[in-house]
């Protein structure tokens, strides 16, 4: 990173004495002309204000600190704006005799008041009047709006008497807390002064309670709206948990307390100890810092710190790649930091207001509320050293830790088991005692107990392990843990954070222990109580992705070897610790065989099965990958999803009923042929005329549809052999997706044909499984979802038909009408670099080659995949359709002409060249032109 660079003087900037001597000049040359006057003076004032923006942004690449650029900005302006004043009162609307009337005080308020301003911030500002408004006076401010407009400002303006001012502060706190901030710029001083004292005297003294209620509920609900997770890896940096409001926050209710005459840093409090007031400069300066390279970067008042700009900040904040850590991920990680800095903080500042006695006890951590002061009802617990004050849990001292080390982590125990919120002295002085976690307590068996029993036996391990993440505890103890806090995965599938994702699957494992997820899960939950080690399963959860913390190696043998680690120091027997690590490293297993391969196929399930090798582990795996899928992020889990991976557990678990595990394909192919004689039976007593149909049909058909499905299939099949194609769509409220099937006869290209007409449509392809009859007869089933995540059609009732017509009309050989439609968030998926990838596999299936595509997400990449299969003579009897935010990975079992394997090297080189061509050419579009400057960084393909 740059070195620091020293502030500098802002007279070396803009001289604020030229500048006017400048003005003065201007305004005599074209006396007499004022619109003359008024054109010279702007041309001036720009060329002050550009030349001290690039002065600051080129401070800021340079190594200048946040707040210094943000300080150096408002100083700029500040000398900007006095100057239009001066001229504007001076040599255009001059008062020769001003009247008490026609006295004016310009005053900044908001985050100008406070004196820092970022490159392209709206500028708030007060004109501040003792009586009504005069002439003179509204021409003034007149003059001075128009001007500043046409220097490219955005003006937050009102112009009030100081009794008007006093009268809306004590109705709105908005304006309460903008005055609360507010400085003189120019003008008459006197009546700055005036506003001052009667603000404190008549709307700040004695409403301290009120203001800090008003200010947190303000807090809630703007985090809500910007993300409820200081965790999210697109964060807001001025509106999100973590960011630079929640500092505000501290500094506005500290500053309405305690009243100070400091607008630079933290006020002279004794609210902060020394270390608290560097963490609050530390952060402060760095979400300045951040905030000014965004609107610098694009040249707007830019406040998400947004994919396409995330690898741009961090080349211009000095970050570089290291190893396997990308500079954009070490940015994000501090980033996170910061955040995490910022919610301790607000603890710590939360409990100092506690012993000013301003909140009641609160319904939640930090929760501030407004009351009378109430007498301490402290109750002092069976356990020393701890006891209850208000519905929170509380600690004597630090030195409750320090005499005995495991009353840290008792601290969590007992909140979370009598369903108390630690009070903020008590997380204060839990953050400060970290070091009493040493290496001898991270092996000590009473300590393990602790820790296992709050993880896997606790009530809510989701918000008891959250606590101890923010305070530092759980990282400390388990290192693994503390090496993934805060990282981010540079790519569009996570949401969260490597350790917030963590925590998050350990809740929903949680929710499905309990039964409170059994509509969506009604398996994982039906399978539960059947789980022996349900420790192993938690532990599982909280390493799984510990493999992603910088360690060497692939993600899942790295996650392996840490879990190893973790778990011999808890003095785990050593069978549960190689089940542990077993599930770490095979925790991706099952989603790939779901969602990858073919598991109506023997060969599959086998494959599978040998993986497992038993009906434990197999419980465990399906409840971890529910888990780990679903706490991804919005959307990320869906009906389909979980389907496939019932019915792979259902084939699993079937070849372990019939205890022979060793000869799994034969046991599948039993299974498969029990079920179609039994379909075939009830459809043709149903309907005596789809018997051929059924006939003709391959056994492994009957297992992946229910029997309504199936009945569908048939009338379909059968009206495509009367009118040469058939196709039906209709929504799958159960899978969260549109089932659409087509029959036709079948032909090479088919499904390339059939796949445009889906892409031109707009709709997203989920899955589709492919079948063909022994007549010759092709039965496509797609599952489809609208660009929300939702069912195609699902708001739409004529668009489903619609498609049936175009797929009916694509199955005859017609062209679809139209092109498919553009990205909306091509920008944003500009900035990920991704490296296209074929695999070929002869193995895993016994009559199909497996080919396996991943590249860029792009509409027709689909179409285009399929097209050149067929162009290479193949034919496609499965396709498993499946992206990861910005990466599509698409996996098709292939025959060739006559049926067979594609076995000739030359022909599988060439066909891996021909699909990187298509993966490629979706790497030399992605990238507009508008965004063609900013920097790039790999995805990462971790999950």
């Amino acid at each position: 990173m740059p070195p620091r660079l020293k502030p500098t003087r802002l007279e070396y900037v803009v001289d604020g004495v030229r500048l006017r001597a400048q003005l003065s000049a201007a305004a005599l040359d074209a006396a007499g002309d004022e619109a003359e006057q008024r054109r010279r003076a702007l041309e001036i004032l720009k060329q002050a204000l550009f030349r001290g923006r690039m002065i600051a942004k080129e401070r800021l690449e340079n190594g200048a600190g946040g707040i210094e650029t943000a300080r150096l900005l408002s100083g700029v302006t500040d000398e900007v704006v006095t100057a239009l004043y001066d001229f504007t009162t001076v040599h255009m609307i001059r008062a020769r005799n001003p009247t008490e009337g026609e006295r004016l005080c310009l005053m900044a308020v908001g985050g100008y008041g406070r004196g820092t301003l970022a490159p392209f911030s709206d500028l708030d500002l007060l004109f501040l009047r003792p009586y009504k408004q005069t002439a003179h006076v509204e021409s003034v401010i007149e003059y001075m709006l128009y001007a500043l407009w046409d220097l490219g400002f955005k003006v937050g303006h009102a112009s009030r008497t100081i009794e008007e001012c006093v009268k809306l502060a004590r109705e709105d706190f908005t304006i309460r807390t903008s005055i609360l901030e507010s400085r003189r710029l120019t003008g008459d001083e006197d009546l700055a002064q005036e506003l001052k004292t009667r603000f404190r005297n008549e709307v700040v003294r004695g409403t301290g309670a009120e203001f800090v209620a008003a200010k947190l509920k303000e807090r809630d609900e703007r985090q809500a709206r910007a993300g409820a997770s200081r965790y999210m890896v697109e964060p807001n940096v001025k509106e999100g948990k973590g960011g630079l409001r929640d500092l505000n926050t501290l500094f506005w209710i500290a500053e309405y307390l305690n009243p100070s005459e400091r607008i630079d840093g933290v006020p002279q409090l004794e609210m902060f100890e020394g270390r608290e007031i560097r963490t609050f400069i530390r952060a402060f300066d760095f979400l300045w810092a951040v905030r000014a390279h965004l609107h610098f970067t694009t040249g707007r008042p830019e406040e998400r710190l947004t994919f396409d700009l995330q690898p741009e900040i961090a080349r211009r904040m000095g970050y570089g790649d290291r190893a396997d850590n990308p500079a954009v991920e070490r940015f994000m990680r501090r980033y996170f930091l910061i955040a995490k800095e910022v919610g301790a903080l607000t603890r710590v500042f939360a409990a100092k207001l506690e012993a000013e006695r301003v909140k009641q006890a609160p319904k939640g951590i930090s929760r501030l509320l407004p009351g009378a002061r109430r007498k301490s009802n402290r109750k002092p617990l069976d356990v020393a050293g701890f006891h209850e004050e208000g519905g929170r849990l509380g600690v004597e001292g630090p030195e409750v830790f320090e005499a005995d080390p495991l009353n840290l982590l008792r601290l969590f125990q007992i909140a979370d088991r009598r369903d108390l919120d630690l009070h903020p002295d008590a997380f204060t002085a839990a953050t400060r005692s970290l070091s009493v976690i040493t290496s001898k307590m991270r092996r000590d068996p009473k300590a393990a107990k602790i820790f296992l029993d709050i993880l896997a036996g606790g009530r809510d391990p989701q918000r008891t392990l959250t606590l101890m993440t923010e305070a530092g505890v759980l990282g400390r103890y388990i290192p693994e843990f503390g090496r993934i806090v805060a990282q981010m995965q540079f790519n569009m599938y996570h949401s969260y954070t490597v350790d917030e994702h963590t925590l998050r699957a350990i809740g929903v494992i949680a929710d499905i222990a309990a039964g409170r997820l059994a509509d969506d899960h009604p398996l994982a939950v039906s399978l539960m109580p059947q789980i022996q080690e349900k420790d192993v399963l938690f532990l599982a959860m909280l390493l799984h992705d510990t493999g992603k913390g910088g360690v060497a190696g692939g993600q899942e043998k790295a996650g392996a070897r840490a879990a190893r680690a973790a778990c011999e120091r808890l003095g785990l027997p050593r069978a549960r610790i190689d089940l542990v690590a077993w599930l770490v490293e095979h925790h991706l297993e099952m989603s790939d065989y779901a969602q990858k391969r073919d598991i109506s196929d023997p060969r599959t399930v086998a494959d599978f099965v040998r993986l497992v090798q038993t009906p434990e582990r197999l419980r465990l795996l399906l409840v971890l990958t529910v888990a780990d899928i679903r706490a991804v992020g919005p959307g990320v889990w869906n009906g389909w999803k979980g389907q496939l991976l019932r019915d792979l557990y259902a084939s699993a678990a079937a070849v372990f009923r019939g205890g022979r595990a060793s000869d799994a394909v034969s046991v599948v192919r039993q299974r498969q042929a029990f079920a179609a004689a039994e379909i075939r039976a009830r459809l043709v007593e149903a309907d005596p005329a789809a018997g051929a149909w059924a006939e003709a049909m391959e056994d492994a058909y009957f297992t992946g549809f229910g029997q309504d499905e199936i009945a569908i299939h048939a009338a379909v099949s059968q009206r495509a052999l009367a009118e040469g194609a058939a196709a039906m769509g209709y929504v799958r409220e159960d899978l969260n997706a549109a089932e659409l099937v087509v029959a036709a006869a079948d032909r090479p290209r088919l499904f390339a044909d059939l796949a445009r007409a889906i892409t031109v449509s707009g709709a997203s392809v989920l899955g589709a499984r492919v079948f063909t009859s022994r007549q010759g007869q092709a039965l496509d089933v797609f599952y489809l979802q609208d660009v929300t995540g939702q069912p195609f059609g699902h708001n739409n009732p004529t668009a489903l038909p619609r498609l049936a017509e175009a797929l009916e009309a694509a199955a005859r050989g017609e062209p679809p009408a139209g092109d498919p439609p553009r990205p909306a968030d091509l920008a944003r998926t500009a900035a990920f670099a991704i490296t296209p990838s074929v695999l070929i596999d002869n193995e895993a299936s016994e009559s199909a080659t497996i080919v396996e595509a991943a590249g860029r997400d792009r509409p027709g990449l689909l179409t285009a995949l399929a097209s050149t299969l067929a162009e290479a003579g193949l034919s496609i009897t499965s396709a498993h359709i499946d992206s990861y935010g910005e990466r599509a990975v698409d996996a098709f079992y292939v025959t060739d002409a006559a049926g067979w394997k594609v076995t000739a090297t030359k022909s599988l080189t060439a066909l891996r060249q021909a699909l990187l061509a298509v993966l490629n050419e979706g790497e030399t579009t992605a990238r507009p032109r508008t965004r063609a400057r900013l920097e790039r960084a790999r995805a990462s393909v971790a999950r």
